[in-house]
């Protein structure tokens, strides 16, 4: 594949509006559908060319993208008389880049094979907060290696790192479990900010803390301040958080597989969506917290380094920090370091509490997505280095097997004094109790 052939892209939303920048600059010519055409206005600004239907916008090119919310959205793109597969060629290439029920891509697939259209599944895992926004993302790919061998320039564009995973539902089973990594810490560390908070904590050095410690996640450091602004986060939407949890528990139950603390976490997916609206930003899943107590996480004048945060108009630095393994992030300005606190004796018992709860959480999820892989047939060391690079990466995920989980952490989080209910760790404490 080079920079003269013909890419369509199906779905300009926050995850491919930044991919089709990438591909332009790189002197790709793009043609874009959504249904949505005022979302398409930068790229074809930028360059692209506008179709009419998704049939229209696939004739002609050599690899049609998929990147959209849900498993119907991508069927209504592909199938049917103006489906982008009545446009496609025989020899052409279609990527569904959208996190989906792999079934649904097999119905698809069987019926491009007719046309002599290969498929295959990629889905994007960001390597920080919208990652895809400067190409820093890792892609998983399922289906033919020689496939992904003639579109891995292009995904090399678009992504930093991808990965051929094996078979068309591997690639979006590994995606699953990196996000289940990522929803399970964000429920978790949101219960547990209040605790500290209910404790006289401030919430900005409760913050840096965690981050300075094993309970450390892609989660906690970069999706929190979305809480703290109280803008929840604009660059994705809780009914995609949603769709995803419920896809992971449908494929462990396909699988035989427990998922016990997946599921409780999926019990809150689904009350959220019950409470509030599901185009509301993926962060609102602390929200619960806050209103069931009458709390409010929000600090007061701060925003989230980011444009999807409270500040649309926030610039993200250039200067990089780069990882022992090559990982790289925004580096975040001086001016979210915490002010000075100094904790008084029971509340630094209980900061070391949440920091061993948080880290035991992410030990617990992981034990059970490596179960969930395993069910799939995936190698134990193949899920490690995806996870590495991806969005569920933490402390845990890196130092896995040296890591040794503390067997009095439930009894230690249940016998912490507070007046608050924390739904999801309730559950916990009782399905975990010793």
């Amino acid at each position: 594949m080079n920079a003269t052939q013909q890419i369509t892209f199906l779905g300009t939303g926050s995850m491919g509006k930044p991919m089709v920048h990438e591909l332009l600059k790189k002197g790709y010519p793009v043609k874009v559908y959504d249904l949505r055409r005022d979302a398409t206005r930068t790229v074809v600004d930028a360059g692209a060319v506008w179709a009419d239907s998704p049939r229209e916008a696939a004739s002609g090119s050599d690899i049609v993208v998929t990147c959209l919310p849900l498993p119907e959205d991508v069927y209504a793109n592909m199938m049917g008389e103006d489906g982008a597969l009545a446009g496609m060629h025989s020899g052409s290439i279609w990527i569904d880049t959208s996190t989906t029920d792999y079934h649904n891509t097999l119905r698809i697939a069987a019926e491009a094979e007719k046309k002599k259209v290969v498929s295959l599944e990629a889905p994007v895992s960001n390597l920080s907060h919208m990652g895809a926004d400067f190409a820093n993302t890792s892609i998983y790919v399922g289906g033919p290696e020689d496939a992904y061998q003639r579109v891995k320039p292009v995904l090399d564009v678009i992504s930093q790192i991808s990965f051929h995973v094996a078979n068309i539902g591997e690639a979006q089973t590994v995606k699953l479990i990196t996000n289940l990594l990522f929803y399970t810490d964000t429920v978790v560390c949101g219960e547990c900010l209040a605790l500290a908070q209910e404790a006289g904590i401030p919430l900005q050095w409760m913050w840096q803390t965690i981050n300075a410690s094993r309970a450390f996640s892609v989660s906690t450091e970069q999706f929190m301040p979305f809480l703290f602004d109280h803008s929840y986060d604009h660059s994705c939407t809780l009914e995609i958080g949603h769709k995803d949890m419920n896809l992971t528990t449908d494929l462990a139950d396909e699988l035989k597989v427990a998922l016990s603390l997946g599921r409780i976490v999926r019990d809150h997916y689904d009350e959220t969506l019950r409470r509030y609206h599901r185009y509301d930003g993926h962060i609102i899943v602390c929200k619960i917290t806050e209103d069931d107590n009458h709390i409010s996480l929000q600090i007061p004048g701060f925003t989230a380094p980011s444009k999807y945060g409270a500040n649309p108009d926030y610039v993200r630095p250039e200067e990089m920090v780069v990882d022992v393994y090559g990982r790289m992030k925004p580096k975040l300005p001086n001016a979210y370091q915490a002010a000075p606190f100094e904790p008084a004796p029971p509340q630094q018992t209980l900061i070391q509490a949440l920091i061993d709860y948080m880290a035991w959480i992410n030990y617990v999820i992981y034990k059970e997505c490596l179960d969930l892989g395993a069910g799939m047939g995936l190698r134990r060391e193949l899920l490690a280095e995806v996870i590495r690079w991806s969005v569920g990466t933490c402390w845990i995920t890196d130092h896995y097997d040296e890591y040794q989980p503390p067997e009095d952490i439930v009894s230690r989080i249940g016998a912490v004094d507070t007046q608050l209910r924390l739904m999801t760790t309730e559950k916990i404490a009782a399905a975990f109790k010793p």
